[in-house]
Order: C-alpha cells, then structure tokens, then sequence
C-alpha cells in the first residue's frame, strides 16, 4: 500500500470513531438539588433555580411566607423551606414545586439543619425557645429542645467524642441570645458555652471547630470538644450566614457592612494565633446575605441584596458570573453532587442538563467495542501487507554487489 493510501485509511478510521466518542462527551458537574442546579430563597415568586452550567435562572418554585432558608434532601428531590411569615416549615418537591407536607412550629421559623443522615429536620424562629425536630417524610413533630434564650441559628455536628461511633446522636448547636445550647439527638442537654457579643450565625465543618458570628459583630471560633472559645478570628463587621469548602475546611464569611466575602482558614486548638485572618477577601459590589460552596470546592454561590447570585470560581479566585434572581435573596443552597439514594418517595429532578444515564450510555458502549474488534483486524492486515510489499521491493536491491 502506498503512503498516501495508508493516511487515507487511517483517516477513515479515526472518521467512523468520532461519532462514537462524540457519545461520551466530557462534562463537568457542579453539585445542585438536581445536577447543576442552585436554589435561592427569597427571589421572586418565592424561590429561584439556577442552572449552573447556563449560569442562568432557569426556573423559580413559588413559595408564599416569606422563605428564609432552605435545604435539600441528600438525593435533591426534596426542598425543605421556611416559611416564617407563615409560622411553618414545608417539604416541597424540588421537580414539580408541589408540597408533600407541612409542620406548623411556633415562633416564626426562619433555621434549619438536617441531620446526618438526613432523616431529622431541626427547625427554629427567634421568636420561640425551642428547636422542633421534624420528621421530613410527614412533618411530624417528634420532639423539642428547649434553649430557654431567643434563637438566631442551627447546625449539627458529628459527635467528638473519643468513643463516638456512626450511631452515636449527632449534637444540635443553638445560638442563643448569651451562648450556644448543646443538645445531643435525644434530647439530652450535653452542656453551654457562653458567647461575648451574643451568637448569631454558626456553620460546623467537619472536625473539631464551630464558627458563630455574633451580634457586635465578632466572629469567633469554637472547640467542639471543650466547648469553649478559641479565640476571634474577626471584628468590626457585620457578617451574614456562612458556609465551607470540604476540600481544604475553609470558611467563607459574608461581611454585609463591607460588601466582602471573607475566607478563613481551619483553626483548631493548636493553629498558631498569629495566623491572620481573613487569608483572601472578595470585594462585592452589594451587601452579602449568604454563601454556598459546592461540595467538590470548585464553585461558590453568593446571595446579594441587590437581587443578584454571584458565581464564583473557587480554585481560580474570581467571579464567574452575576445572575439576576429578583427579590431579596436570603439564603442560597447547593445540594450533594453525585446524590444519595433519597430516604423518601424518589422525585424526578427538573434539569436540562442532568447527566447521561448508565442505560443511556450502554448502546454506545457496545457499538464502539464492536466497531474496534472490525477496524483493529483489518489495519493489522493492511499493516502487515505493507510490510511484506516493502520487503520484497527492497530484497532484490540488498543482493546487489
């Protein structure tokens, strides 16, 4: 075979194999209630859907009430809201914006946290003592802790004990009007931690520290064994709720009164206290309600009062896109990305973008296995007829004296 007829057959080959790796394109997942998907609380009609890879609003969920924050079950079928102007808390599917149930809670519900393992809602509103635990399959009360303090914030963390196992009660961290309140899953009063300033916001990563902000505008770090404070990590602020990077254990921090996002660095007992704090800033062009950062540390969601999203690139350091939402966002959330097996009734998600299905992926699979067990012969063959042409042009010249 000559060498032209060699490439054009190569050529042919590589032809017949794009189509088929065209069938596998390569696509980067954001996490979200469903792939590629952020939810807004506060926008207009209620709440807003961004989708991430459009970096665009691409739908809204009405939702009366006022809601203030929301979460999303492991498998991001479901949205569980607040609805504080209406004294409840409601499960809401995520695909279709219909409402599975609701728990009417006393105090003007405006927190949230989830468990664990994501089969107990605690709910609570500043105007009522109490933290309502909530089960997400009915909005059926199953139990209350009593702070006896105004309440302004709820996370859970992992138990820190050095017995603790899977099964050990997670811990429910409240911020009172003094000092935080620990409770474990039970009910049981594990102990407080008083609070100069008076706590506000709290984000737990996972380790052995807790973030509270507070009223005079402090935000101070706290040892989750111990129960005492670190120290402060920053002041002079106004600092709104936060969240964290799983990745590095990073905490990012809206400063509303200086229109930036800081970040700070994991801080245990044994971070040297001459680290300065904040490590990077963002400088915003409005006041910062909330941040969400998704669970691969690659992208962050900034909710603005000025009725914008920011979308920012975390690795790369820089804002990716703004995104008008309308209203007044409160609160921004990103859900688990691949995500769990529901605990509920599945829902199918609202995407344009969700990823290929193993079912889907299968045929073409099969095709492109079978379309190299032809091609990988036959350029074998034509390979070793070259081979054996060439060799007999060249023997006759090789005898020559």
């Amino acid at each position: 075979m000559s060498l032209p007829r060699k490439c054009c057959a190569s050529f042919l080959s590589v032809c017949l194999l794009l189509p088929f790796a065209a069938a596998f394109p390569a696509v980067a997942y954001a996490d979200g209630g469903a792939p590629q998907l952020a939810y807004v609380a506060g926008a207009t009609r209620g709440v807003g859907v961004i989708n991430i890879a459009q970096r665009r609003v691409s739908g809204s969920i009405a939702v009366s009430g006022n809601p203030h924050t929301i979460l999303l079950s492991l498998d991001g079928a479901w949205l569980y809201v607040t609805q504080p102007a209406l004294g409840q808390v409601a499960v809401i599917a995520a695909s279709t914006g219909k409402t599975l149930c609701t728990a009417h809670t006393p105090g003007q519900p405006s927190f949230l946290a989830l468990s664990k393992d994501a089969t107990v809602l605690y709910a609570a509103g500043q105007d009522s003592t109490k933290v309502y635990a909530i089960n997400p399959t009915n909005c059926a009360i199953q139990r209350t802790f009593d702070t006896h303090e105004a309440i302004y914030g709820l996370a859970v963390a992992a138990s820190v004990a050095p017995n603790a196992t899977p099964s050990t009660p997670n811990q429910i961290w409240i911020t009172g009007t003094t000092m935080l309140t620990v409770f474990d899953a039970t009910g049981h009063l594990l102990g407080t931690v008083p609070i100069p300033g008076g706590p506000e916001n709290i984000s737990i990563p996972g380790g052995f520290t807790a973030y509270v902000t507070t009223r005079q505008g402090t935000v101070v770090a706290v040892d989750l064994n111990t129960r005492k404070v670190i120290r402060t990590l920053l002041s002079g602020g106004q600092f709104g709720t936060m969240d964290y990077d799983d990745t590095t254990g990073e905490v990012y921090v809206p400063d509303e009164q200086h229109n930036q996002l800081d970040v700070l660095s994991p801080v245990t007992t044994d971070t040297p206290a001459s680290t300065k704090e904040p490590i990077r800033v963002f400088h915003l062009d409005a006041s910062p309600q909330s941040v969400a950062i998704t669970n691969d540390g690659q992208l962050g969601f900034v909710a603005l009062s000025n009725g914008h999203v920011l979308m920012l690139d975390i690795i790369g350091r820089s804002i990716l896109a703004t995104i008008a939402v309308g209203g007044t966002p409160h609160f921004v959330i990103t859900g688990v990305y691949p995500p769990a097996t529901s605990s509920i009734a599945p829902t199918p998600q609202i995407t344009s973008s969700s990823p290929p299905s193993a079912s889907n992926n299968l045929f073409p699979l099969i095709a492109l296995i079978v379309l190299a067990a032809i091609l990988l012969p036959g350029t074998l063959w034509l390979t070793w007829r070259y081979y054996l042409k060439s060799s007999a042009a060249q023997r006759p010249t090789d005898k020559r004296p």
